[in-house]
């Protein structure tokens, strides 16, 4: 009976020393954000979007799908967050008894004066439990502690998810444009070719000087030391492209620009306070600060005292036949207080909430710099489509003019330089005309990956 007594005192102080848990619990800092985004009251925004639904192009679909299965820097994250899961499970087991067996065999053998050999043999099993009583919430905070660095491990795989797929689509917009303009070099070199080929007819026919052919073949040795370097930037850029989807350097297949680009006059981007909820990067800072304020508490509770509970259960004999008749048992609980720790625990505590104080100012950061990048890509959108209208614009006027300055050098109107000028001012159109395109699916691309969409 009084053994009864003294488990049940035991179960009942577990019960209330259990209960506790002193320290702060954590509150999201007040933000004060935005009432909009760049006077957009929508709620809809493009970041609810799945990537394949924005990308349709079925090559760059591809490209996606093969870098988020073998990009090494997400399969790293994804093995981070094994390891986080892993020692989130190690937290709570803290929190419980841990039992152990031991098994023992010993044989001692006596010879007292050289005679009297006397052999003796102990066999032993026990059963041992510790558990550390977690009075003050030190364990508990522990586990907090392991499980917002788990959610943040999950958090930091979607961040990373998100700009890979940005990263892959931007590079691929990058190298097809390099490729369009590539094309548009080659084209401009045949009409430089053929030009001075004019050039040196009229030249040996006495109708022009030689300034004009020389011209011709200096515009056309300036356009041919274009080539070499727009290949090597598409090898260059291929290269990229095979990095992220994890690949050794191979050619890329990819498809041609169109044209005529449907560009939409605006996209939605949501409220300011889907932000917080959409973009991984936030909700990842935030489980930074979480971790820090969690491990504030451990550091508090530390100063405190702790008990630990130990029992063993076990059996000894001398006959192994016998040692289920010799039943013994042990329970004991232990206080462990500080007393003279020269401050370190107290500065402990300082360090963590200087930690703290830090990771919220970080959070502040993060949600700031988000912002920023949210309305500089709203920005980017809205006045990409204006230059590009523009830029189209130029092209049709360079070509109209081209063609013009053309037909009077072959009529004796103009000379040839006036004709080189011309078809400067066009090549020149067509090129920004194609980044245009190119700096509008880019445009697209990061407003997207700004809006948290992606994962």
């Amino acid at each position: 009976m009084k053994q009864i007594n003294i488990y049940s005192l035991i179960f009942l102080s577990i019960l209330f020393f259990s209960s506790c848990k002193i320290g702060k619990n954590y509150i999201r800092p007040n933000l004060n954000l935005p009432d909009s985004l760049a006077l957009n009251q929508d709620t809809l925004s493009l970041g609810n979007q799945d990537w394949w639904n924005l990308y349709t192009d079925s090559t760059l679909q591809t490209l996606i799908t093969k870098a988020l299965d073998h990009n090494k820097d997400l399969l790293i994250a994804a093995s981070r967050i094994k390891e986080m899961a892993e020692r989130k499970r190690i937290s709570i087991a803290n929190l419980l008894p841990e039992v152990r067996g031991n098994l023992t065999v010993e044989r001692e053998t006596e010879n007292h004066g050289g005679d009297a050999r006397k052999d003796s043999e102990t066999f032993e099993a026990q059963l041992l439990l510790s558990w550390e009583l977690d009075l003050w919430g030190n364990l508990r905070w522990g586990k907090s502690v392991s499980l917002a660095e788990y959610l943040q491990s999950i958090e930091a795989q979607r961040a990373l998810r998100i700009t890979i797929i940005s990263e892959v689509a931007q590079a691929y917009y990058e190298l097809v444009a390099l490729d369009t303009e590539l094309e548009i070099v080659r084209q401009t070199l045949k009409a430089r070719e053929e030009g001075m080929r004019l050039a040196r007819i009229r030249y040996e026919g006495g109708l022009t000087s030689e300034t004009s052919y020389r011209q011709s073949q200096v515009e056309l040795a300036r356009t041919a030391t274009l080539i070499p370097d727009l290949e090597r930037k598409v090898v260059l850029k291929e290269n990229d492209i095979a990095f992220l989807t994890g690949e050794y350097p191979n050619h890329i297949v990819r498809s041609r620009f169109n044209q005529e680009f449907d560009f939409p006059n605006n996209l939605p981007v949501g409220m300011p306070s889907q932000l917080l909820e959409r973009r991984p990067d936030i909700r990842e800072a935030e489980q930074k600060l979480i971790a820090a304020n969690a491990k504030v508490g451990v550091a508090y509770t530390n100063m405190f005292p702790k008990i630990s509970l130990t029992g063993r259960f076990g059996s000894e004999s001398k006959s192994l036949s016998d040692i289920l008749k010799s039943p013994y048992s042990l329970i004991e609980g232990a206080l462990l207080t500080p007393i003279l720790g020269w401050g370190k625990h107290r500065a402990s505590y300082k360090a963590q909430k200087a930690s703290y104080e830090g990771q919220l100012y970080n959070y502040e950061k993060v949600v700031l710099n988000a912002f920023r990048e949210t309305e500089n890509a709203i920005v980017n959108f809205n006045k990409i489509k204006e230059v590009y209208d523009l830029r189209a614009k130029l092209e049709h006027s360079a070509k109209v003019y081209l063609d013009l300055a053309q037909l009077q050098y072959i009529n004796g109107v103009i000379n040839y330089l006036n004709v080189l000028d011309a078809q400067r001012v066009y090549f020149d159109a067509q090129i920004s005309l194609s980044n245009t395109i190119r700096d509008q699916l880019i445009a697209v691309v990061q407003l997207y990956k700004t809006l948290g969409g992606g994962w």
